[in-house]
């Protein structure tokens, strides 16, 4: 293998894009959080049943910059 394979590697980007889905109603967003934390569980309002929900982190949609 020669040393410029190993120099233009790609590295992994600190951030990733997921989608949050709420526990009740199915309602969805997209947020970031970084890539080794662990997986998010927030409460947040939901517009679907005008109340706050649990959301919990269903995808992980792409990696950011």
């Amino acid at each position: 293998m020669f040393l410029t394979n190993i120099l233009l590697k790609k590295a992994k980007s600190k951030n990733i894009l997921v989608l949050m889905e709420s526990a009740v109603s199915g309602h969805q967003f997209t947020t970031i959080r970084e890539r080794l934390a662990d997986k998010l569980e927030l409460q947040r309002f939901d517009p679907y049943i005008q109340k706050m929900s649990l959301y919990r982190e269903r995808k992980r949609i792409r990696s950011l910059n």
